[in-house]
């Protein structure tokens, strides 16, 4: 690798010029490791290889290539990154937000207007068959991706050409100049393989990119199927030659030699596989009353399996349930807002949570870019050009959710919400909730596919069900939930909405008016509302880091009033059972909580485990 250059600051002090190479990047200030980064600080870098990681996936799979909207993905894969296959520009680090460190490019740069930027190859890249990657495969990879996968295509909307300026570098050219992000984002590229894609399969027949397949593709990470079986497993072994071992971003990391998903179909028989030991090694909760009540087993007793809490500063989304406004009865902003009104977060919370959750005020909570209190300073001049266009209350009221905080709170809501409904022409007789012109009755479903989720999900249904709504849980299995989400064939159904601490490009995939025509997008509500598209934009554009803040609590605020989800909880930490079986650095980044891929197999603890359970590897 080349020696590490300054890194770029692109919202903070910037060292060195923009036309300079550069490695390491930030949005927000300059990375705690600077230029001289050897390996993340909470590693051990002489951690052992070797032994197995055995997870449980609950659905089913039927493609390895998950950069289409057709078909579902198998574990190991993702749409946006590399997942365990394919490597990426540039590796975003798991314990700084919003920094980069190079991966496939050892360095890139970009002029002062932000116009372009330019990629630089490590030579040492190599494809699984030895092949090395080259400039060719990055230009096919951006086309590819921009032309195939709905998230690539939004992300990199403002980026018009890639091409090869030498046999080491890339150029990304963009449409418009400012766009701070973009040359640092164009590192979360994925790298694919031109040669493999354009070549032909075993029986001599053109692979096509564009369609699903479940031919064992060319990869060039850590990691590469060693077998599966369709829909049920898959097996991924350690590439022992891989090209990447000793980057900083890898060093003591990725360890296991082999990793195994089990498929399931159905949460419960999950769950006891892993109470049982052998095909779940580690299992993530996210039910606050599980967490508290369900770990009661043998093995968890005996002190063979682990609970831990970690903290995690990047745990508080917006989660919620998304109001898919494409449905007629979704499109007044007052029945939003009367729907928002009647989830009961703090009878849940008390009664099943254990009050373990945070109600969520915002869509970019537990950050300073959340909006409070009323918009004043530069997020009000950013306001003020679309006042006509906006709820009169945005610039007077506290944007906040009633509370169910005492015995008279859940009447008051109930009217409240049935006074909103009726003001948008929706009136209860005979105890349904009917249009008042028709008679048509309100009837809509909340999808899922989580059986477990129904204690959380059904006191919502309850309280709908008390002003007449006829509102239901519909479960499905999760392949059919993944197609119909990505079609937007749902009333309502829970969303995460993940941000990081630079919004960007990303947003449009999450709010533009292009994105709510488009499936497999992450703009689950349908959203159409110049004056969102404007601010997104305005976001993307930020000058500078006060800019970003202004204008994302400019958006956040917009969003808000606009009832587009009903707000769930959150909560910052991430919650692991585990089997006892692992050596666990004794740091771990706070930002995303535990990284897995630093812990490693302790060969005594196994042995033992092993000798007490039969069924534990």
């Amino acid at each position: 690798m080349a020696s590490l250059a300054a890194s770029l600051l692109i919202f903070g002090t910037e060292t060195g010029r923009a036309d300079e190479w550069h490695t390491t990047s930030s949005l927000i200030g300059e990375s705690k490791y600077g230029e001289n980064f050897q390996h993340y600080d909470y590693v051990n870098p002489d951690v052992p290889k070797g032994g197995a990681l055995n997870s449980t996936v609950v659905g089913t799979y039927d493609s390895f290539n998950p950069y289409i909207v057709q078909g579902s993905p198998a574990a190991g894969f993702a749409p946006i990154g590399g997942g365990l296959l394919y490597d990426t520009l540039m590796e975003q680090s798991v314990d700084e937000g919003s920094v980069s460190h190079p991966l496939v490019a050892d360095a890139y740069k970009y002029p002062d207007d932000y116009s372009s930027a330019t990629y630089r190859l490590d030579t040492r890249a190599k494809w699984h068959d030895g092949q090395p990657i080259t400039v060719d495969d990055i230009v096919w990879s951006f086309n590819v991706l921009k032309a195939n996968s709905p998230m690539y295509n939004r992300y990199f909307e403002n980026v018009t050409e890639a091409k090869a300026v030498s046999d080491r570098e890339v150029e990304f050219t963009f449409d418009q100049k400012g766009n701070r992000e973009l040359p640092k984002i164009l590192g979360d590229l994925v790298v694919l393989p031109k040669h493999w894609w354009e070549g032909t399969d075993a029986s001599g027949k053109k692979r096509d990119v564009t369609k699903p397949t479940l031919e064992i593709p060319l990869g060039s990470a850590a990691y590469k199927i060693k077998s599966f079986k369709p829909g049920a497993e898959i097996i991924w072994e350690r590439v022992p030659d891989y090209w990447g071992a000793k980057l900083p971003v890898k060093i003591g990391r990725e360890n296991w030699d082999t990793r195994r998903y089990t498929y399931f179909l159905d949460e419960n028989a999950e769950w006891l596989a892993f109470t049982k030991g052998g095909l779940q090694d580690i299992n993530q909760e996210n039910s606050g009353r599980d967490w508290k009540t369900k770990y009661d087993f043998p093995a968890l007793k005996a002190g063979d399996v682990i609970k831990e809490e970690f903290k995690a500063m990047s745990r508080a989304n917006m989660q919620g349930f998304a109001i898919n406004t494409r449905r007629p009865f979704f499109q007044d902003r007052r029945v939003r807002e009367a729907l928002s009104y009647l989830y009961d977060f703090d009878t849940i919370n008390r009664t099943q949570s254990f009050g373990l959750n945070t109600r969520i005020t915002s869509y970019f909570m537990g950050s300073d870019l959340a909006s409070s209190g009323l918009p004043q300073g530069k997020e009000l001049e950013i306001l003020n050009q679309y006042k006509d266009k906006l709820p009169p209350e945005l610039f007077t009221q506290e944007w906040k959710l009633p509370a169910f905080d005492t015995p008279q709170a859940e009447r008051k809501i109930l009217k409240q919400s049935v006074d909103l409904l009726a003001s948008a022409g929706w009136v209860i007789k005979g105890g349904k909730m009917v249009n008042a012109q028709s008679g048509a009755p309100v009837r809509f479903e909340i999808l899922d596919y989580r059986q477990g989720a129904e204690a959380t999900l059904m006191p919502y249904v309850t309280m709908l069900q008390k002003i007449g709504i006829d509102a239901s849980l519909r479960f499905v299995d999760q392949s059919q939930y993944v197609n119909r989400v990505n079609d937007f064939d749902f009333d309502m159904t829970t969303v995460v909405l993940a941000q990081s601490d630079s919004p960007g490009n990303e947003q449009r995939d999450f709010w533009s008016a292009k994105a709510a025509d488009a499936a497999g997008s992450r703009n689950y509500s349908g959203i159409k509302d110049p004056v969102v598209d404007a601010l997104v934009e305005r976001v993307i554009f930020a000058a500078d880091r006060d800019d970003l803040i202004a204008a994302t609590h400019a958006l956040d605020r917009v969003l808000l009033w606009s009832f587009y989800v009903v707000p769930q909880f959150t909560r910052p930490d991430v919650w692991l059972a585990y089997w006892n079986k692992f050596g666990v650095p004794e740091k771990q980044p706070t930002y995303i909580g535990p990284d897995i891929d630093s812990w490693w197999i302790d060969p005594e603890k196994e042995k033992a485990l092993a000798a007490k359970y039969k069924s534990v590897d």
